[in-house]
Order: structure tokens, then sequence, then C-alpha cells
């Protein structure tokens, strides 16, 4: 019993490590919804003159879309909202990147979205034959 007690105790502490003092954080809405789909990507940002980007991305295997923000360092805004329009139907990998000054990756976060493909859209497409 005090086995697992301590490796509760070990985990549960390392998770609290992990999480605090995070370079960069996302939430990512909604995690699931019907296409096409808006899905909004806010990015929390811990301030330092290393960052120079923001990359993110959503990429599904079939369709990709991506965008790039420039940061000023320790003076960026520490919350920034990303919105990707549109989405047609997939599972996402919704992933941000934070970039220093010659690209390199200081930290990176991702997120899954499911996409469910249009309400009716077989259906629809049956009756004009």
């Amino acid at each position: 019993m005090k086995i697992h007690l301590f490796a509760w105790g070990f985990l549960f502490s390392a998770a609290l490590t992990v999480t605090a003092g995070e370079p960069l954080t996302i939430a990512v809405s909604p995690l699931q919804s019907f296409a096409p789909t808006n899905v909004i990507v806010r990015v929390h940002v811990s301030p330092d003159d290393a960052n120079r980007a923001l990359e993110i991305t959503a990429d599904s295997g079939d369709y990709y879309r991506s965008s790039r923000m420039q940061l000023d360092g320790k003076d960026a805004p520490r919350t920034i909202t990303f919105e990707h329009r549109s989405l047609p139907g997939g599972d996402y990998d919704v992933r941000v990147v934070l970039l220093d000054s010659i690209g390199h990756a200081r930290a990176v976060a991702h997120q899954q979205v499911h996409v469910l493909p249009a309400a009716g859209g077989d259906q629809h497409d049956a009756t004009r034959e």
C-alpha cells in the first residue's frame, strides 16, 4: 500500500512540476464539431526575450492550414488568439510552435480536434442524381 501511495505522490508532484512555468500552453475549442467549423486557439506565452515567432498549424493529413505571427520578445502579448475558419471534416492535430530568432523551436504544444463531416451532406448529394 505504501508503494502505491508513493507512486501516486510522485506522479502528482511530477504533474505539478511539468505544468508550472511552461513557456507555451494552448486551449482549443471546439474539440469536436460539424464541418465546416471555425476552430479557435488561445495561446499563452510566457514572456522571454528569445520569443520571436509563433507558428500555428491545423493538419488532418488531407487538409493543412498554417499561420505565423511575429513576437517582440518579452514585450509580446501573453495571450494570443488564432482562428482557423471553415475547416472541413477530419481529425486534426492543432499544433503551436514557439520559435527563437533563428527559427529553432523553443516549445511545442498541441491538441487533437475532431471535425465531423457536414450533417446530411451525403444525403443531399444523393437527392441531386
